[in-house]
Formats: structure tokens, sequence, C-alpha cells
């Protein structure tokens, strides 16, 4: 997708003494656009180029525009509105608008620019929170583009990073801006924030979600592979050893061997970038791993089982003291309505279940419903 961290390679050979480079990225999105926000596209004083924000001549545009920022140093932001008619000409397959923003990369040693690129090359959580309004503003037509709209800044660029519990270095934030950039940052959501008459971009780095299956079940080993090929991080917490193997599971990214309560505090503990689904069907695996689930930060909870296990496992959960409401955070029985049989389709029911919820979407047919595919702007409740 061109973000931070697929640039980084190229921008570490680029940022050579007496070089400059400038990176544009998508900040706003409408309609049908081929990329998310955060997308990123890097240009240099050498002519050469990385990443995308769209799928077509759009990039001509943007080269433009950061050739300009690369010879002035003035941050600039284009808009760039595509009828359908226009759309496979400029590289937008179904028409949509873009808002993309360009500015000189020159972190300084201790910035927060700086430290968000070294989050990003380690894998690491982050928020790079910038202001993109600033004192002077003019328009500018670029022919065959549509009607960009180009916003020049006067001044240095305030910025600030933020990190999982940490407090954030940099500009001062205000408490409304400070909150919608941790929201988006454990969603793995780049957006724009409006706060007081301003906006501020939020640019988030983060690592793939976690997936916790508790139980080393025969279905665990095919919704390894699912959710690896789904780009998540799987991990099998049981505490029986002889089920429990990483030969049984290789596509697990770590199998532990320890009962829920353990097994989560090596995993470094359930935030809101995990998903943990319990699959043994074993009461005294499952209903522990259940219970610290719901009264956990974690993004979403599930269970297999047959709608009389079920009926049967809240039952005993509402009497070992779990409300209605920790109650309905539990998925059950897990996964969308596939009609599927074995375990690989399992895997692929509970796996789309996952995808849906990420994205916010209630995982219906396509063909049945209106409105647009791909949402790119939304957050979602659950991390990516």
């Amino acid at each position: 997708m061109g973000r931070m961290r697929e640039l980084l390679a190229e921008l570490d050979t680029w940022t050579v003494p007496g070089h400059r480079v400038a990176i544009a990225t998508v900040i706003a999105t409408g309609g049908s656009a081929p990329r998310p926000i955060g997308a990123k596209m890097a240009v240099d004083d050498q002519g050469r180029i990385a990443g995308a924000v769209s799928g077509g001549c759009v990039e001509g545009a943007v080269v433009e525009l950061a050739e300009r920022v690369l010879t002035d140093d003035e941050p600039r932001t284009g808009a760039y509105g595509i009828s359908d008619a226009e759309a496979w000409a400029i590289g937008l397959p179904c028409g949509g608008q873009i808002e993309v923003d360009v500015a000189l990369w020159a972190p300084t040693p201790g910035s927060p620019q700086a430290r968000f690129a070294t989050l990003a090359a380690a894998g690491q959580r982050a928020a790079l929170v910038t202001a993109l309004d600033g004192p002077r503003e003019q328009t500018l037509v670029i022919p065959g583009a549509g009607a960009p709209r180009e916003q020049t800044l006067g001044a240095p660029r305030e910025r600030a990073l933020l990190a999982p519990e940490a407090v954030a270095v940099g500009a001062p934030l205000s408490p409304a801006t400070r909150a919608a950039a941790r929201a988006l940052l454990w969603a793995d959501r780049s957006a724009l924030v409006h706060d007081g008459g301003r906006r501020w971009f939020v640019d988030v780095v983060a690592p793939p979600p976690r997936l916790i299956l508790v139980g080393a079940v025969p279905v665990a080993q095919a919704l390894c592979r699912a959710a690896r090929d789904a780009g998540w991080r799987p991990f099998v917490v049981d505490p029986r050893g002889r089920f429990a193997t990483p030969e049984r599971l290789p596509a697990a990214e770590r199998v532990v061997v320890a009962w829920p309560e353990e097994g989560f505090a090596q995993l470094g503990g359930l935030d809101p970038a995990t998903a943990v689904i319990a699959l043994s069907h074993d009461p005294k695996i499952d209903d522990p791993a259940l219970a610290l689930a719901v009264r956990s930060r974690a993004a979403f909870v599930g269970a297999m089982g047959s709608r009389r296990a079920t009926a049967d496992r809240r039952e005993r959960l509402a009497a070992s003291g779990l409300t209605a409401a920790e109650l309905d955070r539990i998925s059950a029985p897990i996964g969308l309505d596939l009609g599927g049989i074995g375990d690989a389709e399992t895997a692929l029911s509970i796996m789309a279940e996952l995808v849906a919820v990420r994205h916010g979407r209630p995982g219906g047919r396509l063909s049945t419903t209106d409105g647009t595919i791909h949402v790119r702007s939304a957050a979602s409740p659950l991390a990516a």
C-alpha cells in the first residue's frame, strides 16, 4: 500500500547529505479510491519515485506538487475529484476523490518524525499527528487532473508522536485531538481529525493484529493458516502439552502451554489489537479464557460450539458473575453463516467474521447490498 514501513528502505538510501525527499500522503478519500488513507509516495530531487497514492496519472500531478515542495520547502495539499468518465484515464478505476498532502521529509534526531520512522521500522505501534492548516492558502489548477486544491503553509508544522501507554512527544494536543489519535492508534487507521477549526492528520503504523486461539484443536491448525493468509499473527494457548506443540501448529507464531490466565500474560496481555477465540470445547479451559477476555481490552471475543453448547456456556458464565453486557461481548457460535463443513471451511467462516468486524461491516453478500464496497475512512472497532 506504500505506507511508511514500506518506504523506509528507500528513504534510508535517499536521505543522504545533499539530497532532498518529499513524501505525498493520502489524507482523505471518497468513492472508490484505489489507495487507503495513509498511502504514500516518495519523490526525491534526483527524480526517483517510490510508493503510490492512486493507480495511475494522479501520480504525475502529485510529482509536480512534490517538485515544488522540494524547491521551496513549503508543504502543499492537492484535492482531486474524478468523475466516472475520467476515472480510467487517471487511474481511479471507479471514480472517486482523493486529497494528498505533500511535505518535505527531513526528520531531525529526536523529532516526532524521526521517532515515528524508528518505531515503524521496528514494527511497533505509533501515530504521528501533524497540523495541516497554516496562515496562507492559495488555489492551483492542474490540467487534466480534475480541480486540485493546493494549500501552502508558511510556518513550520506542528507535530506530535503518540505511542501506546506513552505521553505525547512534540506539539501540545488538545484533549479531543489526543483522544481521537489514541483511538486511531489502536484501530490502525490513519485519518483526518477536525478540532477547533484545525485539521490534524493522524498517520498510524502498527504491527498486524493478533489472534489468540484457546485450544490446540484441529480447527486451530486451519485457523492459524487462514489467519496468516489474512495478515494476522496467530497464537495458540492450551494447558495440554500433548496437543499444544509447534509441530502440530506450524503456522502459529507461538504456542503457549499454559492455562489461559498465564498464557495471556506470557503473550503480553490482551490489548485493543487482539482477538480471542475459545476453541477447546472444554469448559475448564474455555470459560476462564472467555471471562478474562470480556473483562479485558481485547477488541473481539468469540467461541465455537453448537447453539445448545453456547446457551449452556452463557448460563455457566452468568452464574460465575459475568454481567449481561460482558456476556454479549462473546460472539457465539462464532463465524459467518457459510454452511461450511470441515476444518478449512470452518476456519474460513471464522476469519470472514473477523475481517468483517475489523472493517466495520455486517458480512453479507455484496450482490444484495448497496453502498461503497471499500470504506477507507471509517475507524473500525477492531485494530488492523
